[in-house]
């Protein structure tokens, strides 16, 4: 098998989703190639992992677009008034807090964990970062809500407070609460008059961070 760099982030991301431990050696072996080698193509375990955790968290973001666009159509507001640009956030956010595989890692790695999906200059963070300004700036221009400040300083905004949540339990020892972050988040992009009455968004079936 001569694995390429994408077919190695994809058996990295299946192992993850798994709750598998990344381990480099057995990697490069079912690949059918060295340590050295795959070295070349995807770097160190850390930067592998984050790639794999990027696969996992754009595909969940792409399926909270999807269960958008099934449920309400192209619109910019669903029935019940939500903003979806928030809506599909949230699924997100709580497709990526039921993850099996994730939590495995959080668990048995959470400094490597949090240091892979929160570093600014890693390969999660930054990419999730510009996923909310695309969303933001698609609901922006079809006229569902001016925001009050540039879309790149808002999705960095929301990102990092919903990280704070998500990983409220390894960072400081307090549960995660979706609920208050989906409101707070409600907040930064469309003010308080918009919070109260929204139920929390329940996870996309079978997807995974």
């Amino acid at each position: 098998m001569n694995a390429r760099a994408d077919d190695l982030v994809l058996m990295a991301a299946r192992r993850v989703h798994r709750g598998e431990r990344l381990d480099l050696g057995t990697l490069a072996a079912e690949a059918g190639i060295s340590r050295a080698t795959l070295f070349r193509r995807v770097g160190n375990r850390e930067e592998l992992l984050g790639e794999a955790l990027w696969l996992l968290s754009e595909r969940t973001m792409r399926a909270a677009v999807r269960r958008w666009e099934e449920t309400e159509g192209p619109v910019v507001r669903g029935a019940t008034g939500e903003l979806r640009c928030l809506a599909v956030m949230s699924w997100y956010r709580a497709t990526v807090a039921e993850d099996a595989g994730l939590r495995k890692l959080l668990d048995t790695e959470p400094g490597v964990a949090i240091r892979v999906l929160t570093d600014p200059h890693g390969r999660v963070q930054p990419r999730v970062i510009a996923a909310h300004a695309d969303l933001l700036a698609r609901d922006a221009a079809e006229g569902g809500f001016t925001p009050v400040v540039d879309v790149d300083s808002l999705a960095f905004a929301l990102v990092r407070l919903g990280e704070s949540f998500l990983y409220s339990d390894v960072v400081a020892a307090r549960a995660p609460n979706l609920d208050a972050a989906a409101k707070l988040l409600r907040v930064l992009v469309e003010g308080g008059e918009q919070t109260a009455g929204r139920p929390l968004p329940a996870p996309v079936p079978g997807r995974g961070l």
